[in-house]
């Protein structure tokens, strides 16, 4: 019996929220930028993504900008502290069975968001999850941070690039799978939703729920589910 391969999102799916605006939100906890100013920048930014048209390497220098006048120690403590006070009172019981249960029967499982592989990565171990698909940022000599993406951002259409990109160097591919397994909630994520054999919308928005009720996909609701 082949295993299956369960994907997952992580932004308003695994947990509640967008983990680029918590990040946010501790920061402006910690004194280190202006709450207001940042809510009013990052809401330009949140309507991109609600438009399909999320201008990641602005968002992504954005952020840069934000951290630059402090040292990268700093900024990994911030993260750490981050990722243990913040991100589990976000985690949705819900979906978090959903992967228990595909981790407890053999499934490969990776988390693939469109959210920076820096801030994520330490949020899938977390979770227990192995593989990552995410947003990966050039570094400078010293490890900083640039601004700029590397390779092929993780949105989209290019979600299904990279996961090819995963098979490739993991050396396997979809047919060594039984199923396909793709758990999110956003209109965003259409192109992999399409692409695989099980597309599962989670909590989805107004797009995403009328496109999963006309395929009759599977609908699970963070309030009415058990």
């Amino acid at each position: 019996m082949k295993p299956a391969l369960a994907l997952f999102d992580l932004d308003h799916t695994l947990i509640r929220g967008d983990t680029q605006s918590e990040w946010g939100h501790y920061l402006a906890d910690c004194g280190i930028l202006d709450l207001a100013f940042y809510k009013k920048r990052m809401s330009e930014f949140e309507e991109g993504y609600r438009q399909g048209k999320l201008n990641i390497s602005a968002l992504l220098a954005f952020h840069v900008e934000i951290l630059r006048p402090f040292s990268l120690e700093k900024i990994r403590a911030w993260r750490s502290d981050f990722t243990e006070k913040r991100i589990p009172p976000l985690i949705v019981n819900t979906i978090l069975k959903q992967l228990l249960h595909h981790q407890a029967q053999g499934d490969q499982v990776i988390l693939v968001t469109a959210t920076s592989e820096f801030l994520t990565l330490p949020i899938a171990e977390l979770l227990g999850i192995k593989h990552l698909i995410a947003l990966k940022e050039e570094c400078d000599a010293h490890g900083r941070h640039t601004g700029r993406v590397l390779g092929t951002p993780s949105y989209r259409e290019g979600k299904i690039i990279r996961l090819q990109e995963w098979l490739i160097e993991k050396h396997t591919s979809l047919e060594d799978f039984d199923k396909v397994w793709f758990y999110s909630d956003s209109h965003n994520d259409l192109p992999l939703l399409s692409f695989v054999t099980n597309p599962v919308a989670v909590n989805p928005d107004q797009t995403l729920r009328e496109y999963a009720n006309n395929k009759r996909w599977p609908i699970i609701d963070f309030e009415i589910a058990p």
